[in-house]
């Protein structure tokens, strides 16, 4: 079974901003593979969830959005993180609970965030980020900056209430906020298609709010970047939210558990041959760039993720003393006890 989108085809952007993304998509699939390997190793602590296959939402939602945006991302989002501008050294040191760590190790692979970038967190309860979305984008509104507040959640997320009322409260208030669906067909280990009542789980309600919505080719950086792009300017302009959703497909299983034997052989070949770096490629190639010099970008971007490794492993222990701070909006929990 295959997700199907409705985009019939995409403008063009030009070979250096699509080199760029495939570069950045190519640093994010090598610290995917990186975090899977530093867990089997026993240096990963806590549990993670890998977003490798779902390279091209981040990076083409992020190539169209300002840099003061607000991004809010699932459990899986290492992808968001980077693309945000987290840097691979600082998310593998929070995954091996690092002082250097994004989030100082008091978040681990659940919780990357880079508030200073727009980045304002992942979220381990499916859902619930989705309303402290379109709180943001309230205060963007009130404040008139003109910024948009994205909320990317997994296709499961579309069964949670907080989805439903973050839709309805954004449909009423005319909010700035994107809702994208990364849709890759399991809830964890269940075909979304057998627990939903419609064929595409967050575009088919959007109608049900009164929003627009939109099925892309989630593997294809480009068409993700124009998509997001246009929504982006319909909020900025005051016309409200847009339900996005992207259908891709994660290349492991749903945690660092799980194999993925549950997913017919046929589907997994169907999907890996639609690999976002893949189709970037053949883009860039129908450009007229050799392929040598694209693999020269991908083996550059594994050299720089092993530069990122070495750099993580040799990062310093958290002191303890750090431990009560970056608590709370004063920086400490000292005026609670």
């Amino acid at each position: 079974m295959t997700a199907a989108f409705e985009q019939t085809g995409t403008p063009a952007v030009s070979t250096a901003e699509l080199t760029a993304m495939y570069r950045q998509m190519s640093v994010i699939r090598e610290t995917e593979r990186a975090a899977h390997n530093l867990f089997l190793a026993g240096l990963v602590k806590g549990t993670t969830h890998l977003a490798a296959g779902h390279e091209a939402v981040a990076v083409g939602a992020s190539s169209a959005l300002r840099d003061d945006d607000y991004v809010f991302a699932t459990y899986r989002g290492h992808h968001h993180a980077i693309a945000r501008g987290a840097g691979p050294a600082e998310c593998l040191a929070e995954l091996m609970s690092k002082a250097t760590g994004v989030c100082g190790a008091k978040g681990g692979s659940m919780h990357l965030t880079r508030a200073d970038r727009g980045m304002l967190g992942s979220y381990a309860i499916v859902g619930a980020h989705l309303p402290m979305a379109a709180g943001a984008a309230w205060s963007a509104k009130l404040r008139g900056t003109g910024q948009v507040a994205v909320a990317f959640f997994g296709d499961g997320a579309t069964n949670i209430g907080a989805f439903h009322e973050a839709l309805n409260l954004a449909a009423v208030w005319k909010l700035p906020v994107l809702f994208i669906c990364e849709n890759n067909l399991y809830m964890e280990y269940t075909p979304i298609s057998q627990v939903t009542a419609v064929p595409y789980p967050a575009a088919d309600r959007a109608a049900g709010y009164g929003l627009p919505s939109e099925r892309i080719d989630g593997n294809d950086v480009v068409a993700v970047k124009f998509a997001v792009a246009a929504a982006a300017a319909r909020a900025r302009s005051g016309q409200g939210p847009t339900v996005i959703e992207a259908a891709t497909y994660r290349h492991f299983g749903h945690s660092r558990t799980d194999p993925a034997k549950y997913r017919p052989e046929e589907e997994v070949r169907q999907w890996l041959a639609r690999d976002p770096l893949l189709v970037a490629a053949a883009r860039l190639e129908a450009a007229g760039v050799p392929a040598a010099v694209i693999d020269g970008w991908y083996q550059a971007a594994k050299q720089e993720v092993s530069e990122a490794v070495a750099e993580a492993k040799a990062a310093p222990e958290p002191d303890p003393a750090t431990a009560l701070t970056d608590v709370w909006a004063d920086g400490s929990s000292a005026w609670r006890t």
